[in-house]
Parts: structure tokens; sequence; C-alpha cells
């Protein structure tokens, strides 16, 4: 186990290397820099080029690579130049929501998602399975931020449930109750959102798991053995089916890095998500380019637990 923990990682690292290296290369591609269109029109296109000559943004891209793994080796990921603050401290400010929005959505995913293929697989074909599958594939062919915009005018602008943008009420004293229940109170709606359309892959594949292990030699001679029907699904069906779900988890963990960035943008929620659609539009690619790699990081680790959890689970498995 060990021995395939530390292949994993040291895999990794060309994998980072080779990451950094497209970002980076793709992040200049992109049209225009911060100066482009968004200064004063009166500035002269010599001044333009000086502050361009000073930021280092004319230099080659290899020695503005070589500039940027520098600052990431000593944890420095550059000034924001729109910002106007060093991108560690702009992602350090953003990322505490982030993670709080994703825990919460990961909670409310598996809250639903496993209810819901347990009770469709012990009960397929039934009226219950069939409206549990129509949820799933209404899921499939709903795009994320339709459903989200949806959530948002019903509960947040129609009923008045929910806040419509923000982290935290106005005026809130942090470290009060209040505080804590003001934060919750803003990322509910959010999370459910995402959750919603996310569960649907978990709720069919559990299903679909539940309905093939009930089909297995083992099951059928437990119920030859006259072991009653609570303790063939508890103690067998369960039991098997619900170990590749764990393994999803690192998964779990990259789709909400794309899902993220849009339901951050729709419910004005100042996570990384939100940082990222700001920062293109800005072209801030300081910005850009750090927050991109960091996506990419949780989503190679994400990868990486799903292959360590499986691994841990799943007894028919041998890592050597």
């Amino acid at each position: 186990m060990w021995k395939f923990s530390i292949r994993r990682l040291l895999i990794m690292i060309p994998q980072l290397i080779l990451l950094s290296i497209l970002i980076f290369i793709l992040a200049k591609m992109m049209p225009g820099d911060a100066l482009s269109g968004m200064i004063d029109p009166n500035v002269s296109p010599e001044r333009l080029d000086e502050l361009r000559d000073k930021l280092g943004w004319n230099d080659p891209w290899h020695v503005q690579y070589a500039d940027w793994v520098g600052g990431l080796v000593h944890g420095d990921f550059g000034q924001s130049f729109r910002f106007k603050m060093p991108v560690t401290d702009l992602i350090g400010q953003r990322i505490v929501n982030s993670f709080w929005l994703s825990v919460v959505t990961l909670i409310f995913t598996y809250a639903i998602a496993i209810p819901l293929g347990i009770i469709s697989g012990r009960f397929n074909d039934s009226i219950l399975d069939q409206a549990i599958t129509g949820y799933t594939y209404l899921g499939f062919a709903t795009p994320l931020f339709i459903f989200a915009l949806v959530m948002l005018w019903v509960f947040g602008f129609m009923l008045g449930w929910f806040p419509t943008s923000g982290s935290v009420a106005p005026g809130t004293e942090p470290g009060t109750f209040a505080y804590v229940m003001s934060k919750f109170n803003h990322l509910v709606l959010p999370a459910i959102a995402m959750a919603l359309i996310t569960t649907t892959n978990t709720v069919q594949y559990l299903r679909n798991d539940i309905i093939d292990t009930k089909q297995r030699d083992f099951i059928l001679t437990a119920r030859a053995k006259g072991a009653s029907e609570s303790r063939v699904y508890n103690r067998h069906i369960l039991r098997n089916s619900l170990l590749p779900i764990a393994a999803f988890f690192g998964f779990e963990i990259t789709g909400l890095i794309g899902g993220t960035i849009f339901i951050e943008t729709i419910f004005g929620y100042p996570g990384m998500g939100l940082l990222f659609y700001e920062s293109i539009l800005l072209r801030d690619y300081s910005v850009v380019t750090a927050v991109t790699l960091l996506f990419g990081i949780a989503s190679i680790i994400g990868a990486l637990l799903s292959d360590i959890i499986l691994s841990l689970v799943d007894p028919r498995i041998r890592i050597k």
C-alpha cells in the first residue's frame, strides 16, 4: 500500500510540471493583457509599452515562466494587477468559502444519492424506481447553470428563503453565532443546487450495482440458506455495493471544481470559482494561472484519493 502511494505521488511530479507549462502557455496565448482596453485612453501606447517592460510582460515566455515557477517555489503567486494585492492573499480570502461550499455540497450529494440509489436498486422496475430514474435522467439533461438560475429565482427572489448573493450578511460580527449561521445560510442554496445535479451519477451507479449484486451467486446462496431479506440486503448486497461509492469521493471533488465556477458566479458567492471568472474578464493573468493551477492540483489529488480509497475498501484489489 505504501509503495503504491509513494509511486503515485512520484507520478504527480511530472504531471504538475506539465500542467504548469500548459497553463502558463495557454494564459499567454489569450488575447490582450490587463492593460488592453482597460486603461485611460489618453495614455499613450509608448507609456503602455514602458509599463509592460517594467512588469516583464514583454520578456520571452520561458523567461516569464521561470520567474513564475521561481515564485511558486517560495509560495509567491505574483501580484494581482487588478485587485492590487498579492495573489496569495487574494486566494487565501476566497479559498475558505470554496472549501466550505464543497464540503456542504458533498454532504448533500451523498445524503441524497445513497438513499435514492438504495431504494431504486432494491425496488427496481417499480413505480418508485421509475420516478427516481426519471429524476436522474432529468438531472443528466439539465445544464447546471440553468438549474442554478431557476433555484435562485424561485427560492431566492420569489420565496425569499435564502440570500441571493454574498457569503455573509453585511455588518455581522465575525466569531459570533449569528455570523456562523449567516455563513451557512448563504451557502445552503448554492450547495443544494449543485448537489441535486451532481448526485445523478452516484444514484445511477449505486442502483445498477445493487441490481447487479442481487443476481450474484453468493446472494442466491444466502437466500437458499434461509437468510431473511433484510439480512441479505444489509449484510451482503449493500455492503458490496456501497464500497465502490467510497472510491467516487475523489472524483466528486474533481467534479465540484467545474461546478463551483458556474455556481459561485450565478449566486455571487465570493469563492475561487467567482475569482477565476472575474480574473478572466479583467485579464488578470497572474490570478488566472494561479487559480487554474490550484484547480489542476485538486483534480490530480482527487484522482489519487480515489485510487487509494478503492484499494483500501475493495478486497479484490491487491496492490503491491
